[in-house]
């Protein structure tokens, strides 16, 4: 599919100082302002004290078009790149209030950030894009933007006008899957909306009830209320990348799919619920990830992506605390909360990644699980956060930090966790017959070390414990608990951590 038809609007590059074909012009720096505008601004200063710190929209005398200002708020030591980014967004936001279709956005060079034009125009484009349902509706047509132009004064600016176009495709279709409801994000709708996309991968689908039971015990349970509706059945999707040439390292990410979350027989009561379709943006970033790598096609780079779709469903069929799963692994795993059933999703995922790895003798492999996952991550990170934590053996090349630094420069911040021996105590089997214990029946929220002690577990019932740094085959996991991150219903999926994770692993 043409990477045009997954942009919000058409994105062109303003090349020359001109205005021919817009409606607006859009300002975000009082520091960037053009030449023939500047007079226009000192003049608004005169008699409005509010003029750099709040939005306006006005006509200039030397200009043709009118001018949206939404200024950069004032900016402290501890602000970062996403400040230009709300900014664009904001002016995007007054660009649709006011009636414009065809706004010319100048972007702003900043010293301070060196990311900033590209991180300007991913924000605007983040404002402009419209839900799924809405666009196969087909009633806004007429109140939407149609083209952004965007003016880069930087060598560079073609680099970051195509960068953008592919990030900016990637994080559409995370969007997509991530803001579909939960009739139209189905296991099998993603399926339906991915399989044309993907031309350029290699796709594989298990949706065969028996083959998920025997080959992946812990999602099937997790499905097996789900699986009695078959618009409602769970599907593990596969996707795979092989370079044109020997592979210098191996990315295998697994991303949890969770379509709507009841919280199962440990149901969500008292109004929590609402919102739970947002449950699958870790297998949506994953998606939007592996639509990156489609454009990009790096030369030695091989990825695997497992997306892992299912709805945690309530009814006869659903699966109950102290039911004991044996896992891919072999583990016996008592359940201890149905809620807590996104590891349970992508834990037999990752162990065959794991098994992968060994089978194919898969060069530099590092594995990843990316999952809106716990309510304690949330709380302990703060809306905006990503939290990153390795294993021992990506820990030894710092992986998290590299993620941090990435995700800092490009406004995809990240909290970096460390496990810890309590981390894996707290998973460990209570009695004879069982092995480990899923959860305890306590919200994440509630539970000390929240959002660490899913990633001991995931590590231990998929058998990757046994590949430490010790081992004859170190294998590198890292966890990325993006419930702070993905963005809360109302608000617009934000796709992250889509370009830290491109930026660190897929860009030298």
């Amino acid at each position: 599919m043409g990477i045009e038809k997954i942009l919000p609007c058409t994105l062109r590059l303003n090349k020359l100082m001109s205005l021919a074909g817009n409606d607006c012009l859009c300002i975000i720096d009082r520091n960037a302002v053009p030449n023939e505008l500047k007079a226009t601004f000192e003049e608004h200063r005169k008699f409005d004290k509010s003029f750099d710190s709040s939005i306006s929209c006005f006509k200039a005398p030397n200009v043709d078009q009118p001018v949206v200002y939404a200024p950069v708020s004032e900016l402290t030591d501890y602000d970062d790149v996403r400040s230009y980014q709300e900014a664009a967004k904001r002016s995007m936001e007054k660009v649709l209030k006011a009636g414009f279709h065809t706004p010319l956005l100048f972007v702003p060079k900043v010293k301070r950030f060196p990311e900033v034009e590209l991180c300007t125009v991913l924000g605007a484009l983040e404002q402009l894009y419209v839900p799924i349902q809405l666009r196969e509706a087909g009633t806004l047509k007429d109140t939407r933007v149609t083209t952004l132009s965007v003016q880069i004064d930087d060598p560079r600016a073609e680099a970051i006008f195509q960068e953008a176009l592919i990030l900016e495709a990637g994080r559409f279709v995370a969007r997509d899957i991530g803001v579909g409801d939960p009739e139209r994000m189905t296991p099998i709708q993603v399926e339906k909306y991915i399989k044309p996309l993907f031309d350029k991968l290699n796709v594989n689908v298990i949706s065969d009830s028996q083959v998920l039971q025997k080959e992946y015990p812990l999602f099937a349970a997790v499905n097996r209320a789900a699986d009695a509706v078959e618009r409602h059945r769970g599907r593990i999707i596969f996707l795979e990348y092989k370079p044109p040439k020997p592979a210098r390292k191996t990315l295998m990410l697994v991303g949890k799919g969770v379509t709507y979350d009841t919280g199962g027989a440990d149901i969500k009561a008292g109004g929590v619920m609402a919102g739970m379709s947002r449950d699958k943006c870790g297998a949506a970033a994953v998606a939007g990830f592996m639509q990156v790598v489609s454009q990009l096609q790096p030369d030695d780079i091989h990825v695997v992506a497992a997306l892992c779709m299912v709805r945690n469903s309530v009814g006869e069929e659903c699966y109950v605390a102290d039911e004991v799963i044996t896992s891919r692994a072999g583990l016996h795993v008592r359940i201890g909360n149905t809620d807590a059933e996104g590891r349970m999703c992508m834990t037999d995922a990752l162990c065959r990644m794991k098994e992968l790895v060994v089978e194919q003798n898969l060069p530099d492999p590092h594995l990843f699980t990316i999952a809106t996952l716990t309510g304690h991550a949330f709380i302990s990170a703060g809306e905006g956060q990503s939290i990153a934590i390795d294993n021992s053996v990506a820990h030894r090349e710092d992986h998290a930090r590299r993620l941090q630094a990435a995700g800092q420069a490009f406004g995809e911040p990240f909290e970096v966790s460390i496990l810890r021996p309590s981390d894996f105590s707290f998973n460990a089997g209570k009695v004879i017959g069982e092995d480990l214990v899923q959860a305890n029946n306590a919200p994440s929220v509630r539970t000390p070390r929240g959002h660490q002690v899913p990633a001991a577990f995931m590590i231990k019932a998929s058998g990757l414990d046994n590949h430490g740094l010790d081992s004859k085959l170190p294998i590198k996991y890292t966890h990325i608990d993006i419930a702070g991150s993905a963005g809360e219903h109302p608000a617009m999926p934000t796709a992250a951590p889509l370009v830290s994770l491109v930026k660190t692993h897929l860009q030298k």
